[in-house]
Parts: structure tokens; sequence; C-alpha cells
């Protein structure tokens, strides 16, 4: 019997599960530097990168273009969610984008049918995976070249094919070749300004709540929860998600209407993400907003009693 192939770690993987172990160490010197003042920075930039950099920007604007912003807004939110860590507005969308269109499959960049951990998390450390499985492109079976550019990068050329719209961009270009810079900036003003407490919770505590809170929705929202659209892939409704990541949990409707701005379809399924938009709206800044109509919602009622 072949035994099975041994994970191969690229320095791209060793330079992320560095990064990420090293926020997490932060996070153990937290009770020891804790003051309000950093926490209530810590919270501040957990719902500015969290709410408006990741949710709204990332996930509802630039992935599926529910709706629509100026250009400074558009930018504005997006560089939001470059505090966030999750990578930069064309990394992050290209993978969501893959997500959607492999969704649930061997292709999915970060999936429970590779086991819930992979979904979680090591999906990040695995860049051999996201090349071969989520692109099958064999150009990627010698690493050496793309080892020199750093993973952000492997993230696009996955699937250059599927962000074309943000690579057309100056900003995002930018964004994307300076990446690291900005968070290190955020980094060094934290400190300047409250020392020591404030870098611990303004970048450790911080990055590492949010980061958990949007992974379980890839990890807990396709594997616990609720699915009252029956759309073939494993995704499902959490309440409690719903309610940390600004409405993110309701993520079965998401994968139903990937174009709406609204993922709480319900009054009482609560989307922060989707109240922040409606006001965006109601003061001129958001247009074209989409949500699902009835008659869509029916037909997907009927196709599920199929």
């Amino acid at each position: 019997m072949a035994k099975p192939s041994r994970r191969e770690w690229t320095k791209i993987d060793k330079g992320m599960a560095s990064f990420y172990f090293f926020v997490h160490v932060l996070c153990i010197f937290a009770p020891f530097y804790f003051n309000w003042s950093a926490f209530w920075v810590a919270f501040a930039l957990h719902n500015i990168t969290g709410l408006f950099g990741i949710s709204i920007s990332y996930h509802r604007n630039l992935s599926h273009r529910s709706f629509k912003l100026s250009k400074f807004f558009e930018y504005l939110f997006a560089y939001c969610g470059v505090h966030a860590l999750q990578g930069d507005p064309i990394g992050w969308v290209s993978t969501h984008r893959s997500h959607h269109q492999f969704v649930d499959t061997e292709r999915d960049p970060h999936s429970p049918v590779q086991g819930f951990l992979f979904s979680h998390m090591t999906w990040l450390f695995d860049s051999n995976f996201y090349a071969k499985k989520v692109c099958s492109n064999p150009s990627f079976n010698n690493f050496k070249e793309i080892e020199k550019k750093n993973f952000l990068s492997v993230r696009k050329y996955g699937r250059a094919d599927n962000v074309g719209d943000l690579e057309k961009q100056t900003f995002y270009r930018f964004i994307h070749k300076t990446y690291l810079l900005h968070p290190i900036i955020l980094a060094i003003l934290l400190f300047l300004v409250g020392g020591t407490p404030f870098l611990i919770w303004g970048m450790g505590v911080r990055i590492v709540t949010l980061l958990h809170s949007t992974f379980m929705v890839n990890s807990i929202c396709h594997t616990w929860g609720k699915q009252p659209w029956k759309n073939n892939n494993l995704s499902t409704n959490n309440w409690l998600l719903g309610l940390v990541v600004y409405g993110e949990g309701w993520h079965n409707n998401h994968h139903a209407f990937e174009y709406s701005a609204r993922f709480g379809l319900e009054w009482w399924e609560i989307d922060f993400g989707w109240y922040v938009i409606m006001l965006l709206q109601a003061i001129g800044v958001a247009t074209n907003v989409k949500q699902p109509s009835q008659a869509h919602k029916q037909r997907m009622n009927q196709n599920a009693s199929l």
C-alpha cells in the first residue's frame, strides 16, 4: 500500500505560519498590558477593519459587486480591509471568487471537504494545494520562482483571470505591491501613541479575534447550521455567527443569492453590514444596491421541492 505524500511546506507557507504564530503569541501578554484605552482602540479597529473593511468592502462590494460606491468611499473602505491582515483586495477577492466558483469541491480554496481545520485556517499555509487544486496549473509545480514573490502574489496568480476588474486599477495594484507596509505603519503609530498596550491590543488581540471570527464562516458555516435554501453546497445559516461577524453568518442565504448586499433576509436575521449599507444608500453614498426579488426566492423554493 502506497504511503500518502508528505505535506510539503514552502517558504511562503513557513512565512505565513510564522506571522500568524507571532500575532497569537502577542495575545498571551494581553492581560498583563490591559487598560481601557487599549481595549477601546482594539474594539474600534476591530469594527472598522472587520465591518467596513472585510464585510462591506472586500466581500459585498468588491467580491460580489452587490452595490456601488464612489471611488473615494470604495478605496477608503478597501483600505480599512487592508489593516485586517487577511490579505490585500486583489488576493482576498481572487480567493473568495474561487471559493464561490468551486464551492465545496476539491478545488475550493477552503472547504471542510478537505477537513475542518483546513477550512478554518491551515489552507493559508498550503500554497501547493492552492496552486495545484484551485488553479490546476502545472506551472506551479516548481515554487522556486514564485517564492521570490510574497504570499499574496501566489493567491493572485492562482486565479489571475477572476480579478481583472481590480487589477486594472492603480490603487489596488499599489496596495498589492506594498501590502505589508500599511499594517506595519499602523503598528508603529499605535506604539508611538499608546506604547506596548496599544500595540498588543490594537494589533495582536484585534487581528486574532477578527481572523478567527472571519474564518469561522469558512469552517463552521459550511459544517453546522440550517439550510433553508438547497443550493448544492454545504453552506449553512448560523445565527450566532450572524451576530459575531456583522451578518456574515447567514451564509446559506449568501450562497443562494450571491449578488445580494443583504445576507439576513428575514427581519429577525440580524445583519449589521446590511444596516450600514442601507444607511449609505439613504445618504446617497451607496447606489445600485441589490437584493433578491420575491420571485427569485419563490423559484429557489420551487427548485428545492423538485
